[in-house]
């Protein structure tokens, strides 16, 4: 069978403890990469009907059960309208970019009580990549979707849920809105833009019960339409802080960033921290130390500090590491030297001692 674009898929997405996350397809296909199957931001192919097997922790849910989701593309279109479903499930959700909102205003789903997120990016002080987000509730989703098309303009898709059988009331809804800004707040790499911070609303126990089961079920298909940032992910603590064990030679404990002037003036001298970096699961729990190399016209490493704690920033499998007091200047500061172009345009990974020894940059390689 020739792979085509999918306008409906069956997705499984298993929790399975923290294994890294892959995919693997049933079917003619054989494997696809994450990003592949990014609904968020690609044009995913497989053969029409594949089943999706995706491997990945979080603890969005009590029990790791595999479950079953429908996503309908509803256009054609992978980055237009999307329609998900979960098996046995009584709710379901829409996600549609702001530029296709005139177009899905007829849909019954848009008459009726709902949870809505809209979501945008912007950079942050340091020039990274920020989810803004905004979480809202109301009783006729399109009006309200309107009214912020005109007045909020930092979004550009918004993902809403509703239910299938109108069981959803404005209690229920305004519940759901409190969950969800509860549980994002003090996100890293997400800023929420709602200007208040409701109490949680008063539910009898049926219908609280209900309504948590409703957003768990939530919880699990926010993940595949692209949206993270309500995963609830373990502080790592570096094993500088826990007990000390045999050291095998050359094993990485720092790693060395590359600092444009602002970010390195207002990030990591001044909030001692640094954030929204791609680092290998394998490696979280050996770094120590995070050293700074300022580009030019300084071109060297400079500082280091010790590592406190490293915490998932934002949507993108990115992290935030905090340090455990400010950085200290080197005494004998790294310079570029005779590194090849480009060497120091990414994070490498080093030891400690071997950068407090280097006589340029390219000794700090492992290799």
């Amino acid at each position: 069978m020739s792979d085509r674009i999918i306008r409906e898929i069956s997705i499984t997405y298993c929790f399975a403890g923290y294994a890294e996350r892959g995919v693997n397809l049933v079917g003619p296909a054989a494997t696809a990469s994450v990003e592949a199957v990014k609904i968020k931001s690609s044009a995913a192919t497989f053969p029409v009907g594949a089943q999706v097997f995706f491997f990945g922790g979080g603890g969005l849910m009590a029990q790791p059960n595999p479950y079953t989701l429908r996503i309908f593309v509803a256009e054609g279109d992978p980055e237009g309208l999307r329609v998900v479903e979960r098996v046995n499930w009584t709710g379901r959700g829409l996600v549609i970019p702001r530029d296709r909102l005139s177009v899905v205003q007829s849909r019954p789903e848009l008459k009726q009580p709902g949870i809505y997120i809209l979501i945008g990016e912007e950079e942050d002080e340091i020039g990274q990549d920020r989810t803004v987000l905004y979480i809202g509730q109301t009783e006729a989703l399109g009006g309200r979707l309107d009214n912020h098309n005109v007045n909020k303009d930092f979004w550009g898709r918004v993902v809403l849920f509703v239910s299938n059988t109108n069981s959803l009331n404005r209690a229920h809804v305004t519940w759901l809105e409190w969950a969800l800004v509860n549980r994002v707040k003090g996100s890293h790499g997400v800023r929420l833009t709602n200007g208040n911070s409701p109490n949680e609303p008063n539910l009898d126990e049926f219908d609280k019960a209900d309504t948590k089961a409703f957003l768990d079920d939530m919880l699990s298909i926010l993940p595949l339409v692209g949206l993270r940032a309500f995963e609830k992910q373990p502080v790592i603590t570096p094993k500088a802080h826990l007990p000390a064990v045999a050291k095998t030679p050359h094993a990485i404990d720092t790693i060395v960033v590359p600092a444009q002037p602002e970010g390195f003036k207002t990030a990591y001298m001044g909030a001692h921290a640094w954030w929204a970096i791609r680092i290998a699961e394998s490696k979280l729990e050996k770094l120590k130390w995070i050293a700074a190399y300022q580009v030019q016209p300084v071109s060297k490493i400079t500082h280091i500090a010790e590592i406190d704690r490293i915490e998932p920033y934002g949507d993108s499998g990115k992290y935030k590491l905090f340090f455990r007091g400010p950085p200290e200047p080197l005494a004998n500061p790294v310079p570029y030297g005779d590194a090849p172009s480009g060497v120091m345009q990414a994070p490498r990974y080093t030891t400690r001692e071997k950068l407090l020894a280097a006589k340029s940059v390219l000794d700090i390689s492992l290799t």
